[in-house]
């Protein structure tokens, strides 16, 4: 697409634009530039008026001109066939340098004085058009005898050619570059009313009738002009050498130039082609062809938007004219054509993209064309046939509008661009926009087109880049998170020496009640059970634990360390996920380092096994609620103040009727254990001193009382206790002497032996006034 800024400015004021500024905001609003050419007219080349004109004394193809060149009147020899008097043109004056490297100096042709030059388009750098000397005349505006073409606007115009895509159809004139520079520039369109140019009394209904049936899918408008003296204006024939058009015939230059300035089509025919001898009124038919709409007269005069057979062209003769203006839906000509290849004119490439659907406008612009440069006469009335469509109507929020764009805009803005546009706002909430769109944009069909519109206007440019970001959403449910914790809890087990067992959920109710373990429900109970043996749902995992480290033993195993994750269930039925270890028997294999007599497992030994699995825990004296456990060496589990399971060692009677050693079993609530993001502690950069307080208890007190009087008690640079040994002897009689162990440290220095001394006391001086303890 090739405009001018000239052309445009005939639709929008763009007088204070330069035509780079111009050429950054057509890149920024989609329509690329593809190429600018500005021309430039050398100086002392001036308008000049011919006042006399006579044939060369010594040349039959010369003429002796006398020019009034405004300053002065010259005597100029030319050689142009179009040279005459009272014509106004373009003169290169003495000292004038012309773009092909020619300096116009005082010469004699054939004997005669020459002061200048009359010149051709191609002569002073603009595009070629006519043959021989430019002809200047109204058409480009207002100008004066002597002034330097260099200052006429016309003359020094900037030729931009656009790069268009093929959905853009809508800017394939003057006037749809014009719309969307002024919803760019937020400028109104210049005003090009329509106007009634009917001349004569008679309508075009008594010289001209057309035949055709509903529903052809196309809208057209015609109208009947008598045409007398058409001359072609400087301006249009300047115009179409830049756009590049090739005319032979001046009507059909008023139609390329309305055609290419309004985007509409235009047609213009011969009425005689229409005409019989017989008929004193031209008749036209219209006939759907594969898709496609035909204008028959005599013959087939044209397909609409389409082609046009020479035949019925207007002749250069005074005439009468059958102007067409026309609009076919893209789709519909895109559609046809694909499954009918049919020969196409300058036309097609229009109607195939979507040319402009204001027929009225383009009609009356032509119109307007042929009176100014002609004797025109327009017979009243017209013939119209309107296609029926449906509008396009997209409902868009505001919110989905900043989400696409990807910032916020402002309501008002969004208003203005689209109005610009030539987008109908039909109704506008708080929040949404109820839009039609136009029909001149056939490619609108959703929200994401209007986006799209509104992102052009605004400028890629002035929308804040931000990081592209790929958020997915967490697919990591409780049951990946329990299966990770399973997976930690069993890994850590097997690493600390134990060997995973696996029991069914089922188990035998008759020996769990005698061990002292509730049972389901009997509204609950399985109705039908495999066998005997299991015949209730397990509320413990260490019935199995005991059974399997049975079956080890009489296998010949002295040392076995197990353990199970697996799930009980409650009197209710309700199921919870326990983990359950055992351990029986030697500590170790027997080996060369323990001279093959490996010591027995204890208490302490145990204990330290399930801390090394599950993580630091506090026990507390606790009484058993089954049978399984030895009443004196039991305890209840407590990690974080909270209770989350038993560790004790076998009842001896339980224990012989397994067949097993002394044996320790441990039960915890799996789903209390801890499975928490491990963080970073700061520790003190300063040494750490220890101190030990033997202290003699009553064998009767337990050692969370002494907790709690340290914990009340100890100052901030004790980190940390616990007891280091026990002792006992007759010589103590009913006391116990206990070994308790203190690490001091400070995050601020080092700790000077007298700050250490007064911690100590401290708390001895607590425990003797509390609990009446002295230092062995």
């Amino acid at each position: 697409m090739i405009v001018t800024k000239s052309w445009l400015n005939e639709w929008i004021d763009l007088s204070d634009i330069t035509t780079d500024a111009l050429c950054k905001t057509l890149n920024s609003i989609g329509l690329e530039v593809d190429r600018i050419k500005r021309y430039r007219m050398p100086q002392k080349v001036v308008f000049g008026h011919v006042l006399e004109c006579e044939k060369h004394p010594n040349a039959d193809k010369l003429s002796v001109c006398k020019v009034d060149i405004g300053t002065s009147v010259r005597q100029i020899v030319c050689g142009a066939k179009n040279v005459r008097k009272g014509l106004d043109v373009v003169v290169a004056t003495i000292g004038a340098k012309l773009p092909n490297g020619m300096e116009i100096k005082s010469a004699k042709l054939r004997g005669v004085e020459s002061e200048g030059m009359i010149c051709s388009s191609s002569e002073i750098g603009l595009a070629e058009f006519g043959e021989g000397i430019v002809e200047i005349d109204s058409s480009i505006g207002s100008y004066k005898i002597g002034e330097d073409i260099a200052s006429h606007p016309i003359f020094n115009d900037d030729l931009i050619e656009i790069e268009l895509t093929a959905n853009r159809g809508d800017c394939l004139s003057i006037r749809g570059v014009a719309r969307d520079l002024s919803a760019a520039f937020n400028r109104p369109l210049k005003d090009n009313s329509i106007e009634d140019f009917a001349d004569k009394k008679m309508g075009i209904g008594r010289i001209f009738s057309l035949e055709h049936k509903n529903n052809l899918d196309v809208s057209l408008l015609y109208k009947a002009v008598e045409i007398k003296d058409t001359a072609l204006p400087m301006l249009v024939a300047l115009r179409l050498a830049q756009i590049e058009e090739q005319v032979t015939n001046k009507i059909e230059a008023f139609v390329r130039y309305t055609t290419h300035a309004t985007g509409v089509i235009i047609r213009a025919y011969d009425y005689e082609f229409f005409k019989t001898e017989n008929d004193s009124v031209a008749k036209g038919k219209l006939e759907k062809e594969d898709g496609l709409i035909a204008l028959y007269g005599k013959e087939r005069a044209s397909i609409v938007g389409v082609d046009q057979c020479d035949a019925a062209k207007p002749k250069e003769s005074e005439t009468i004219v059958i102007v067409e203006a026309s609009y076919i839906a893209p789709d519909v000509i895109s559609k046809a054509m694909m499954q009918k290849k049919l020969k196409s004119d300058y036309v097609y490439y229009r109607s195939s993209r979507g040319s402009e659907p204001d027929l009225e406008l383009g009609m009356c612009y032509f119109l307007k064309l042929l009176k100014t440069n002609a004797k025109a006469e327009v017979f009243g009335g017209d013939i119209e046939l309107c296609d029926e469509f449906d509008e396009e109507i997209v409902s868009i929020k505001k919110d989905q509008i900043d989400s696409f764009i990807g910032m916020d805009v402002d309501k008002s803005k969004v208003s203005t661009i689209l109005k610009n546009l030539g987008f109908g706002l039909q109704k506008a909430t708080n929040d949404t926009f109820v839009l039609q769109v136009p029909k001149f944009r056939h490619d609108i069909k959703n929200r994401q087109d209007i986006v799209e519109e509104i992102v052009r206007l605004i400028g890629i440019d002035n929308i804040p880049s931000k990081p592209i970001t790929f958020t997915e959403a967490n697919r990591l449910g409780e049951n990946y998170f329990s299966y990770q914790k399973r997976k930690y809890y069993r890994n850590k087990a097997a690493a600390c020496g134990f060997y995973e067992a696996v029991h069914f959920v089922f188990d035998e109710s008759e020996s769990l009640d005698r061990y002292g373990f509730e049972l389901i429900k009997e509204d609950k109970r399985l109705i039908n059970p495999i066998v005997n043996t299991l015949d209730t749902l397990r509320p413990t995992l260490m019935h199995w634990l005991l059974k399997s480290a049975s079956h080890n033993k009489k296998n010949g195993y002295n040392r076995i360390n197990l353990f199970e994750v697996g799930s009980i269930f409650t009197q209710d039925r309700e199921e919870r996920v326990k983990m359950a270890f055992i351990y029986s028997g030697d500590r170790e294999r027997d080996a060369l380092g323990n001279n093959g007599k490996p010591q027995k497992v204890d208490f302490a030994f145990f204990v330290q096994k399930i801390a090394d699995v599950i993580g630091d825990f506090e026990l507390e004296q606790t009484t058993p609620k089954h049978k399984l456990a030895n009443p004196y060496q039991s305890a209840a589990i407590k990690q974080e103040g909270k209770y989350i399971g038993e560790l004790f060692s076998v009842h001896p009677l339980v224990t012989k009727a397994f067949d097993l050693e002394e044996t320790f079993l441990c039960e915890v609530d799996f789903e209390a254990l801890r499975m928490e993001l491990k963080t970073a502690k700061k520790i003190s950069r300063y040494q750490a001193s220890m101190r030990d307080l033997s202290l003699l208890i009553s064998n009767d007190l337990p050692y969370s009382d002494i907790k709690e009087v340290i914990e009340d008690s100890k100052p901030a640079s004790i980190v940390r206790y616990y007891p280091v040994d026990r002792y006992t002897d007759e010589k103590l009689g009913e006391k116990t002497s206990l070994t308790l162990r203190f690490v001091l440290q400070s995050d601020e220095k080092t700790l000077e032996e007298a700050e250490i001394n007064e911690a100590m006391e401290r708390i001895l001086a607590a425990l003797q006034d509390r609990l009446a303890i002295t230092l062995r």
